[in-house]
């Protein structure tokens, strides 16, 4: 189990460094994540750009506690995923239900569903930073 947590984070470590473009989707899968990278565009803030993600889920995936540097809009695509964000009670999200995590909050998510989960996460981060990081 503790394994599989750790590819899992590693999928998204990897992912999240890899270099996104624009024009192109970019899937990155390793383990029970799937990560499709859809875009990755400067904002009107200056160092600031924006990403955008779909992440498929494999049932009772958990991904453990990380956070980014930046906000985090989630948006349930399908299934059902669990959100435990650093202070706040667990939070199960379904589909159609959106979530934000603010900047730098460490939070882990699990599919709490039978089935695959899929989230977009769309984030407005700090250019130039890993985009996942791990939390103690």
């Amino acid at each position: 189990m503790k394994t599989n947590r750790i590819n899992t984070l590693a999928t998204l470590i990897v992912a999240g460094v890899l270099g996104l473009h624009s024009a192109q989707a970019q899937e990155t899968q390793l383990g029970e994540v799937q990560r499709t990278d859809l875009l990755r565009h400067d904002i009107s803030v200056p160092g600031r750009e924006a990403v955008q993600v779909l992440v498929k889920f494999a049932p009772g995936v958990v991904v453990p506690r990380h956070s980014h540097p930046g906000e985090e809009i989630i948006y349930v695509v399908e299934g059902v995923l669990e959100y435990q964000l650093d202070g706040k009670a667990p939070v199960a999200l379904k589909a159609g239900d959106a979530l934000l995590i603010p900047y730098g909050t460490s939070h882990a998510v699990k599919n709490v569903g039978f089935a695959t989960a899929a989230e977009l996460a769309t984030y407005i981060v700090e250019k130039g930073k890993p985009l996942v990081a791990v939390a103690p």
